[in-house]
């Protein structure tokens, strides 16, 4: 999928072109399934739904297309890359082919890294106010020892030792001048790659949950990370407005020609207000009516899609995802079946999900109450999210 771009903006570069045969399985480890989902899914979602973000990018294996397309459904991503047969070169060619972007900064991250915090995207990219690289680390705690087969024949000194992870954060131009300088040559990193060209790079706190799938074992702790660390919850939205004569209806953030419309101080869709206050419920946010007061003036005749983008924010925010919508549409008129796969779809792409996880149902009231007597529609939203176990959710 393309999408624009603004020149000097700050562009993430998945690298998943690797094949991981120590992982086992069918296919290769970032379309391994973690939780039900593809691994590779889970870090793309932070990146995407990053505020300082402006796009990425995902490099992949040369016959992963058709996997990589069904593992990445409904998310705004840049065309893929074809990588090259190590990583240092599949790092390049993604670089390469960013240039006619012209970003100011690059995030280069690992695609087998599932668990990225957003705070620590946030500790890179102050870093590089200072720098031209920033990089996560964790020091080494355990003592280290130099081996010759079984047996034990040195021991290293540990100070100033620290395991590095990603993303690494660098200044554009120059990370793209030092793997074109560095060709041909087999470093382990993108830090390696700075320092091989004279650049000084910066380290910033690492996650001990940012960890990488390598083998089989790292994906059942990786699946004991997600079962310990989420959990599930509900809220649920209810919304009510007028209707009057006019030209169409917006539902679920899709128009429906026909002789009426709905009296609102947005756009009056009442199924996405339902659906907001659903999310916003299960965040324990507020109401929509405290993020979006319909005493200002800028609200007036607003896309309601906008209550929706700024809801999916705040669940980036608490780190938390969408698992199951289901919204109800209470009315006599206009009739919700013809255009009922299309909200499904509006709502899928709203919250980059899979039409699957999005419920969309209508009913009547016996022609009982004001929607039996054609004077509004309601409609009620319930929404089930995942996310960190913590206070903020």
């Amino acid at each position: 999928m393309g999408q624009n771009v603004p020149k000097g903006g700050t562009i993430a570069l998945v690298v998943a072109a690797g094949r991981g045969t120590r992982a086992g399985g069918d296919v290769p480890k970032q379309y391994q399934p973690l939780g039900g989902r593809p691994s590779l899914l889970y870090c793309l979602e932070t990146l995407v739904n990053h505020q300082a973000i402006d796009a990425v990018r995902v490099v992949i294996g040369p016959d992963d297309s058709s996997i990589y397309n069904a593992s990445v459904p409904n998310i705004a991503l840049l065309d893929p890359i074809v990588g090259g047969a190590e990583r240092q070169e599949s790092v390049r060619l993604g670089l390469e082919s960013l240039v006619a972007l012209e970003p100011r900064r690059v995030l280069i991250h690992d695609g087998a890294r599932p668990f990225i915090d957003p705070g620590l995207i946030d500790c890179l990219l102050q870093s590089l106010d200072s720098f031209n690289g920033a990089i996560p680390t964790i020091p080494v705690i355990d003592t280290l020892k130099r081996g010759d087969g079984a047996l034990c024949r040195e021991t290293v000194h540990r100070e100033g030792l620290y395991r590095a992870q990603t993303p690494q954060a660098f200044q554009f131009q120059e990370i793209l001048d030092a793997h074109q300088s560095c060709r041909g040559q087999t470093l382990t990193d993108d830090a390696a790659v700075a320092e091989a060209h004279g650049i000084t790079v910066a380290m910033v706190a690492g996650d001990e949950d940012n960890m990488k799938l390598t083998e089989s074992r790292d994906f059942i702790r990786a699946e004991k990370l997600l079962r310990a660390a989420f959990e599930t919850r509900s809220g649920q939205g209810f919304d009510v407005h007028r209707l009057a004569p006019g030209s169409g209806i917006m539902l679920c953030g899709v128009n429906i020609p026909c002789d009426l419309s709905l009296i609102g101080h947005s756009d009056a869709d009442v199924g996405l207000h339902a659906v907001v206050d659903a999310v916003l419920g299960a965040l324990a946010e507020g109401d929509i009516g405290s993020h979006f007061p319909p005493s200002e003036a800028r609200w007036r005749g607003a896309d309601s899609s906008l209550f929706v983008k700024e809801a999916v924010r705040l669940m980036t925010t608490h780190h938390a995802r969408l698992l199951h919508l289901d919204v109800t549409l209470i009315c006599e008129r206009p009739k919700v079946g013809p255009y009922r796969e299309a909200m499904r779809d509006r709502l899928a792409d709203l919250f980059s999900v899979l039409p699957q996880r999005i419920s969309v149902k209508a009913t009547t009231t016996e022609q009982l109450g004001f929607t039996g007597r054609g004077e509004g529609i309601a409609a009620q939203a319930l929404a089930t999210l995942q996310g960190p176990v913590r206070e903020s959710l």
